[in-house]
């Protein structure tokens, strides 16, 4: 499992990279390029983490459900009592 932190929307992308078939779908849905390609371990990498613009397309793209993008609030919600 990698874990990465980022900046202002994602506060950590996570890839269960033992549950990863390395089929790319992740890395093709990202059009922000947070998502790269390692030719060397055949998986993907959180390259650039601060650039997510938390749109989730990586975690719909992957069939094996093996990415969670953990957003940052910025402030507590407010109960509805």
């Amino acid at each position: 499992m990698t874990d990465n932190t980022t900046g202002l929307w994602v506060k950590e992308i996570k890839i269960d990279l033992d549950g990863c078939t390395g089929c790319k779908s992740c890395m093709r849905a990202c059009f922000v390029d947070v998502i790269r390609w390692d030719e060397e371990s055949r998986r993907p990498v959180v390259a650039y983490p601060e650039d997510c613009v938390w749109c989730l397309a990586c975690e719909c793209a992957c069939p094996e459900q093996v990415i969670e993008v953990v957003p940052e609030i910025p402030a507590p919600l407010r109960s509805s009592y």
